[in-house]
């Protein structure tokens, strides 16, 4: 049987969405100011998907400093390290020192995440027989990954924003004779065409709203063509 899905320590890796530092290639057709606005939505979405997930700690990993989008029941760790394999071996070794549970990090470019979904990924790590969890995403990087214990050599010198990414991850973790289990696969926001479909998928969102606020108000037009509406 699966053990309680709520001992699993769940971890955000954020960058705090302030324009000109976050979602750059939203612009163009986005300005700084409009892809920041997308990355705070996409960002409160994650959040409160998380928030909605049984869990022993949830954290956010950051790149900056918290703001207003900061629910209260996160605990904040900063990212430490040069590039993203450091930083996310960093932020697997300081959330395993802060609650020893199997940890489960997602990014905030998954804007229609649920708590269902979340649910059922904790459970498949914590389920017997299973080591680690990962979820692939459309673009060949991954959008989530669960272990049961960190392992910095899990996550270092594996290349990193690549359409090889996922399967070059997924390649580490069974040549480490982890019992590996795999999540749907999800679409990052990433460009102006993938902001446009992952509206499409989570028309309740906060991040559909502010897209078709962006967008403009009628299909079709030339502002919408280009952002995908």
């Amino acid at each position: 049987m699966p053990q309680r899905a709520d001992g699993v320590h769940l971890l955000v890796l954020a960058k705090a969405p302030v324009a000109g530092r976050v979602k750059t290639r939203l612009c163009p057709p986005f300005t700084p100011d409009e892809a920041a606005q997308l990355a705070e939505a996409a960002l409160r979405d994650t959040l409160a998907a998380v928030a909605g997930t049984p869990a022993v700690a949830r954290t956010v990993v950051l790149d900056g400093r918290p703001g207003d989008w900061l629910p209260p029941s996160f605990s904040v760790l900063p990212q430490r390290g040069g590039g993203l394999d450091e930083r996310l071996a960093a932020a697997y070794d300081d959330a395993w020192a802060q609650a020893a549970a199997p940890l489960l990090l997602v990014g905030m470019d998954t804007p229609q995440l649920t708590p269902a979904l979340l649910t059922a990924a904790v459970g498949q790590l914590l389920s017997a027989g299973t080591d680690a969890v990962l979820g692939l995403a459309a673009d060949g990087g991954w959008w989530a990954l669960g272990l049961r214990r960190p392992d910095a050599s899990l996550l270092l010198d594996v290349p990193m924003s690549t359409d090889r990414t996922g399967a070059a991850q997924s390649a580490r973790l069974a040549g480490a004779g982890l019992r590996v289990a795999l999540l749907p696969e999800l679409t990052d926001v990433d460009d102006a065409e993938d902001a446009g479909a992952v509206a499409a998928q989570c028309p309740a969102s906060r991040f559909a709203e502010v897209h078709r606020a962006l967008a403009g108000a009628a299909p079709g037009t030339e502002r919408a063509q280009r952002v995908g509406a």
